[in-house]
């Protein structure tokens, strides 16, 4: 197989991790989505939002302050 092209998923690769992978792959990647959950802050410092994001199985919790903009 040395030298040839090959398919996989990368739920199937065992290192690194594919977490790591996807990050490098995409992390700098912009999402859309709609809220559906916004955390209470005392602060108002360390505040977080539940996103639906189309596509994805589960909601994604993001840092208010990382959020690019709205739509």
């Amino acid at each position: 197989m040395r030298d040839r092209w090959v398919h996989f998923k990368i739920a199937d690769v065992y290192f690194p991790d594919q977490a790591k992978i996807l990050r490098d792959l995409h992390g700098e990647d912009l999402l859309q989505g709609k809220v559906i959950d916004v955390s209470n802050s005392e602060d108002g410092e360390n505040e977080f939002v539940v996103v639906e994001v189309e596509g994805l199985v589960e909601p994604v919790v993001v840092p208010v302050g990382q959020i690019r903009g709205l739509l």
